[in-house]
């Protein structure tokens, strides 16, 4: 197998919005609260009843979203709930910093349901990056830099 690298000449035109992570909750409905309240994500839509989401869509004010649901539904996704990586691309080292105080400040939050972890401390990567990750109240791994891959 060849590994083909392409340059920016050579690749297909790509659309920034075009990637959305599906995530699966044991609590959708507090992973929601989490990722608008602390992350900064904005509801685009949910859709289920009392506890259970059947669906969300939450957009990243900086480009793309995540869509979402609660375990439990007999979906293929269940047995990864609660898991993953995702990656935020955030506009500046002003925004980073900002989301990590409002994580920092998760931590000490009284309600367990709001609490993210920084797992990765604030830091500027040899790669131009300035960022730092960290974990969600159910597990999920967030990583926030400025970081942008070439296109």
């Amino acid at each position: 197998m060849t590994n083909t690298t392409h340059s920016a000449t050579t690749t297909p035109a790509v659309l920034a919005d075009a990637v959305w992570p599906c995530l699966t909750y044991s609590d959708a409905r507090a992973a929601i609260r989490f990722l608008v309240g602390t992350l900064g994500f904005v509801e685009s839509a949910v859709y289920g009843e009392g506890e259970s989401v059947e669906h969300a869509e939450l957009l990243w004010p900086h480009g793309g979203g995540v869509m979402l649901g609660s375990a439990g539904r007999g979906s293929p996704l269940d047995p990864h709930a609660d898991a993953g990586n995702v990656y935020l691309i955030a506009p500046d080292p002003a925004t980073v910093d900002t989301l990590y105080e409002k994580v920092l400040a998760s931590a000490r939050a009284e309600d367990p349901v709001v609490r993210a972890r920084v797992t990765v401390e604030l830091c500027d990567e040899d790669y131009g990056s300035h960022g730092f990750t960290c974990r969600d109240p159910h597990g999920v791994y967030w990583s926030i830099g400025t970081y942008r891959p070439p296109r």
